[in-house]
């Protein structure tokens, strides 16, 4: 880690005597300060605070280690910048983590313009179907599609997601469409491990229902549910950028149009504002611009299927 960093934050908190305190000061969560002091404690190999449940103090060694900070924060401070740096030009790698339908699908182009855009920086992307840790796992943005933020976290707004329950005609000759939200009790509902595994919310201009939703499968990845709903096992609920071409395409039938399934949020999720690399800053000003066309983030509604397609002949069979 930097230690001219972890340096200011051990100063802070001891000045300050609260590490919540020095996380709002220096714009960074509790758990990357957590992280600091680990780091600072691990460069000088002793204790350098006592902490109890009331207050934060220095100890004998700590008190030392402190003076020396101060002595080469001061140094650093004077150091020029190099003539030839440009310090707000994106350069260098990227981490960036996120599932793997919203990687394939939107974040892989993406990111494939943001290079072409940026020759100066490179991407490592992270496809994972759980929710990483980004200081233990050195992750400088992750892109996540949630309603529940994890408050010692930074998230900047992206984008609302929204979804669409399908099913493929041959399961609903088989078993029947539901007419209205309540009647999906009735049905295998293919459901996801971590969003509304249990309850699926719908609004119809102002009125909202909540239906307790079962079935034989779930899954922690969207499309591996998608896949299934192409065999036939059940009904999904889908984010429309996965499922819009084979809505399109009528291989799988739009449900309940007359209600809108809840919305999620698409955020870019990252620990510090400090000192802000100028690529993690170009990466989300980008992200932001890219999830805002229209050509790229799909409608808040699938397209209607095509003419001709196996939705069209099935409904006339």
């Amino acid at each position: 880690m930097d230690r001219i960093t972890a340096s200011q934050v051990f100063m802070n908190v001891a000045d300050r005597g609260s590490m919540t305190a020095t996380a709002e000061a220096l714009n960074m969560s509790r758990a990357m300060v957590t992280r600091y002091l680990a780091h600072m404690e691990a460069w000088a190999g002793v204790r350098l605070l006592h902490r109890t449940t009331r207050r934060i103090s220095l100890t004998p060694a700590g008190e030392e280690t402190l003076a020396r900070c101060r002595q080469m924060l001061e140094i650093a401070g004077q150091m020029p910048v190099a003539a030839d740096a440009a310090p707000d030009e994106p350069r260098g790698l990227l981490r960036l983590s996120c599932a793997q339908s919203l990687a394939q699908d939107f974040i892989a182009p993406a990111v494939a313009t943001f290079l072409r855009r940026h020759p100066q920086t490179s991407v490592d992307l992270q496809v994972n179907d759980r929710m990483v840790n980004l200081v233990e796992e050195r992750i400088d943005l992750a892109i996540r599609i949630t309603n529940e933020l994890d408050p010692n976290l930074i998230a900047r707004p992206l984008a609302k997601c929204p979804s669409v329950v399908c099913a493929t005609p041959a399961y609903l000759a088989a078993h029947g469409t539901p007419r209205t939200p309540q009647e999906l009790a009735l049905h295998h509902c293919l459901t996801h491990s971590y969003f509304g595994k249990s309850l699926w919310q719908f609004d119809r201009r102002g009125e909202q229902v909540a239906v307790p939703v079962g079935g034989r499968l779930s899954a922690n990845e969207s499309r591996v549910l998608l896949m299934a709903a192409l065999e036939g096992a059940g009904i999904a609920m889908q984010p429309v950028y996965s499922a819009a071409p084979l809505v399109a395409s009528g291989l799988v039938v739009p449900l309940l149009t007359d209600w809108e399934p809840q919305p999620l949020g698409v955020y870019g999720v990252y620990s510090s504002r400090r000192q802000m690399p100028a690529a993690l800053r170009a990466m989300l000003d980008f992200l932001v611009e890219r999830f805002s066309d229209p050509a790229h983030w799909p409608p808040a509604r699938p397209p209607a299927p095509r003419r001709g397609t196996a939705h069209a002949r099935s409904r006339t069979a």
